[in-house]
């Protein structure tokens, strides 16, 4: 099997895993991931999580030209905008995942970084995570805000929408975003109760420790 062919394999087995357990639904959700030659293969528009076909997966080459593949999903603009500011980015996964979803909503949520320190585990994978206003599906818009933050963030929050992380490979951005999910889903199920979160000394020790980016 070669390289490629592996690979389309490893995006359709992550995503039924998304899938299976939840965390997107119906057709909604969409993943890319950098190829060795600079091109990228993409999950088609209109495809569920559970039942991807991996010879269809969308192929781009590295000029960004459709070569191969079924139609490509409508929030390419948001995928490029990811790889075109953070060098280090080699896969992108954007969910429609409840929980984070529903704390997006929330009226006293701080846009610079939505998720409360909670646990450890989310300041390592996600960094901050900016919240970004909404924008229509597939807006074109999307790409530019998210190019507005200049690589700062490898995770953004797309209001009443869906989260949308980088990662260095396809396992790393999985990891992230299911990280991003169930740290909304603590927020939730602790919202009013003053849990203990990480203090600021607390913080600054894991950004140290794990050499996270928070700025």
């Amino acid at each position: 099997m070669t390289a490629e062919a592996q690979l389309r394999e490893t995006v359709c087995e992550l995503a039924r895993s998304i899938y299976d357990r939840g965390l997107t639904h119906g057709a909604s959700g969409n993943i890319s991931v950098r190829m060795p030659d600079g091109g990228l293969l993409v999950t088609p528009t209109g495809s569920s999580f559970g039942r991807l076909d991996p010879a269809r997966l969308s192929r781009f080459d590295a000029a960004g030209t459709l070569v191969a593949g079924d139609k490509p999903t409508k929030e390419m603009p948001l995928h490029r905008a990811f790889y075109e500011t953070r060098s280090t980015a080699g896969a992108v996964v954007h969910l429609h995942s409840t929980h984070s979803v529903a704390l997006s909503m929330l009226p006293d949520i701080d846009p610079d970084n939505m998720l409360p320190p909670l646990t450890a585990y989310s300041i390592i994978r996600l960094g901050k995570v900016q919240l970004l206003p909404y924008f229509l599906p597939g807006d074109a818009a999307i790409g530019n805000a998210i190019r507005g933050l200049a690589g700062r963030r490898s995770a953004v929050m797309l209001a009443n929408h869906g989260p949308v992380v980088a990662g260095k490979d396809l396992e790393s951005a999985v990891y992230a975003v299911e990280e991003l999910e169930e740290t909304a889903r603590l927020a939730l199920l602790t919202r009013g109760l003053q849990p203990r979160m990480l203090t600021p000394e607390q913080i600054a020790g894991v950004v140290t420790a794990f050499d996270v980016e928070w700025s």
